[in-house]
């Protein structure tokens, strides 16, 4: 179940991975606190803050790809992550010196999305690089296993820390702990790392990229959906934050709450994931309907200990329709085209937030509980027009179909969301 872990690299990496991911789970809940503190509790400043954070997505994931293509991978996440934790460490400052105003904060959301929208899709299509084909299925799963395990611990030690001492001092920790992660790679045996020959800089390599997207109809299917859920439905950085204090009137402890309970689901559905050899369309589909069902029962809920509970099998739906997007992706795709189909997959998951973020922002002005409503409804919707849409098509390939090139190896796995961002 672990197998990846047995390789050096690899073990090196995730073990820095799990110390900056537990960071960053905290930096979220503490960005999106004090946002709400500065602004009185506007959820329009809430979104526009989330849309500065995830714009470059648009602008630069699908450069990053064309840059994990030509670079060295290793070389050049080091500088990446160096400056995620520079961009942390200046907010904490900022913060505890009691100086911060809300022009701070969107100014630093915009950076951290600059450099994150690069690093993204070179972390993703570097661990292929340490673990080899043969083990990059179990690396997918342990990727989203860590990433959901510090989703967990995160939130609910952000929501004490910010009561007892305030905002500050959680973004001079995840500065801390980029330490790890970029320890990690720096000690990394270069001469075991399993590199693919970089490809030499061409005119027109992001338009190929696009075009190799375009004409595989099984990417393409993926890709969409992924786009419509992610955009509208996947939006609990901000709706959580909105029904914990506008719908319930809790503190920032209540906001890490209902993020762990459904960190919860989430790490389950990622431990579910490591027993599924293969994606499949049913569970594609199935799992995207599901949770968009999940998720507008959880915004009727009376009580915030029942949305909270909710929040667990919404985190499950949520994990399994993710892991099987990316296993899709990353394991149908040849190893020159790597990283510029993770660009575009990172563009499309998290591409749609600048229109979501404020939209749903707008929603929450209007009623607290519409947001998460609207978000499970506008996911069920597109979920059963891709059933029909695909049903008719007899011509779109299975879920996972590998390339005509069978030599062709996969692409590196992923943390969900990305993200968020990490």
């Amino acid at each position: 179940m672990f197998g990846s872990l047995g390789i050096y690299n690899y073990r090196l990496y995730a073990s820095g991975q799990i110390i900056s991911l537990v960071g960053v789970w905290m930096q979220r809940v503490a960005q999106d606190w004090l946002v709400l503190e500065l602004t009185n509790g506007s959820p329009v400043a809430l979104g526009f803050a989330a849309s500065l954070q995830f714009l470059p997505v648009l602008l630069l994931s699908m450069w990053g790809g064309v840059l994990a293509d030509r670079m060295d991978k290793r070389k050049l996440l080091l500088w990446l992550e160096s400056a995620l934790g520079v961009c942390a460490l200046a907010l904490g400052l900022l913060d505890v010196t009691g100086v911060v105003q809300l022009w701070h904060v969107f100014v630093l959301c915009f950076l951290l999305g600059c450099f994150s929208a690069v690093e993204t899709p070179v972390r993703q299509s570097f661990v292929v690089e340490m673990v080899g084909r043969e083990s990059l299925t179990n690396a997918v799963a342990i990727n989203s296993m860590m990433f959901n395990l510090a989703r967990i611990v995160g939130p609910a030690i952000a929501g004490v820390t910010i009561v007892a001492i305030g905002t500050g001092w959680v973004f001079l920790a995840n500065a801390i702990s980029f330490v790890g992660v970029v320890g990690g790679i720096w000690l990394m045996r270069t001469s075991q790392l399993l590199r693919s020959d970089p490809v030499p800089r061409e005119k027109g390599q992001l338009l190929s990229g696009l075009r190799y997207v375009r004409h595989r109809p099984d990417l393409l299917a993926v890709m969409l959906l992924v786009f419509f859920i992610s955009t509208f439905g996947m939006n609990f950085y901000m709706t959580l934050a909105i029904m914990a204090r506008n719908v319930f009137g809790g503190d920032a402890d209540a906001y890490g709450l209902l993020s762990t309970l459904i960190a919860v689901g989430t790490f389950a559905g990622a431990t579910l994931a490591t027993r599924r050899k293969k994606p499949r369309m049913t569970v594609f589909i199935g799992s995207g309907l599901v949770f968009g069902l999940l998720e507008i029962v959880s915004g009727v809920m009376p009580t915030m200990l029942l949305t909270g509970l909710m929040m667990i099998p919404v985190g499950v739906a949520m994990m399994t329709f993710n892991t099987t997007a990316n296993a899709t992706v990353q394991l149908a795709v040849e190893p020159e085209m790597r990283g510029r189909v993770m660009g575009i997959y990172m563009l499309v998951f998290l591409g749609g937030n600048p229109v979501g973020g404020p939209l749903m922002g707008w929603l929450g002005e209007i009623n607290g509980r519409a947001p998460i409503i609207v978000g499970g409804a506008v996911s069920m919707l597109v979920t059963i027009t891709a059933w029909i849409i695909l049903r008719k098509r007899g011509d779109i390939p299975p879920l996972g179909r590998k390339p005509a090139d069978e030599s062709a190896a996969p692409s590196s796995p992923t943390r969900s969301q990305p993200s968020l961002h990490r």
